[in-house]
């Protein structure tokens, strides 16, 4: 009955997420100047700045200015510019041309019962784009299926990342209302990037091993208006 009629869908989106999988070589990078940082008498705990509920383990401070860091801080910043065309691109938006720079970057060393609470980040600039990816997952966060529901203590989503941009109701399929959240099973090497005031938590997880994360957030600056000027005078 519908052959011949024209139609266009298209989404209303709340929010644009990014997803890199890193090199098994930056992987490694990260984890030797991550092993080095936990057993430095200097090292720096982060936790004065982060919600993160991390009693068995550690939140450390990276030093992203450190040679060992700038090839990983290249590919971040690399990311946020392609993020924010896709931004422009699939939103339609006006949005100034940015200079972009990493505000902080930080490791979550999570042990069995650690978690995060929901909450979102913040940035020194307005416009603010968040990262977080994974050097080591326990096996039993790994192995869990991604289609387990969560009945019968089925502990489907342990150590698993949640992020929140609505409310959700268990009638949302049938009023037609796409999901508000997703859930992410945390992989080696899998990147995210999004926006700085998206929610998210961190579900507990139990048994043995470490979940070791990587994240950070991203200064977006407008280009003066001098360097505009010069950007359209071709200089």
């Amino acid at each position: 009955m519908s052959e011949g009629i024209k139609y266009t869908v298209y989404p209303l989106p709340s929010a644009l997420m990014l997803e890199h999988q890193l090199t098994e070589q930056t992987v490694n990078a990260l984890n030797k100047y991550l092993n080095k940082l936990k057993k430095d008498d200097n090292k720096k705990s982060h936790a004065d700045h982060l919600v993160g509920q991390i009693n068995q383990g550690e939140q450390l401070f990276m030093d992203y200015k450190t040679e060992e860091l700038k090839p990983f801080v290249g590919l971040v910043e690399t990311l946020a510019v392609n993020y924010i065309q896709q931004f422009v691109k699939m939103v339609g938006a006006n949005v100034r041309p940015k200079h972009i720079n990493i505000d902080d970057l930080w490791s979550v060393h999570s042990y069995e019962g650690d978690f995060n609470p929901i909450h979102d980040h913040g940035t020194s600039s307005l416009m603010g784009i968040s990262f977080t990816t994974w050097t080591m997952v326990p096996p039993q966060i790994a192995e869990l299926g991604k289609n387990a529901d969560l009945y019968n203590s089925s502990g489907a989503v342990n150590g698993y990342l949640n992020f929140v941009y609505g409310l959700n109701q268990i009638l949302d399929p049938e009023r037609l209302r796409p999901s508000q959240s997703r859930i992410v099973r945390p992989e080696v090497g899998k990147l995210l990037m999004f926006p700085s005031w998206l929610q998210h938590s961190v579900y507990p997880f139990f048994g043995e091993g470490e979940r070791r994360t990587v994240a950070g957030n991203i200064n977006c600056w407008d280009v003066p208006e001098e360097e505009m000027e010069e950007i359209d005078d071709g200089v």
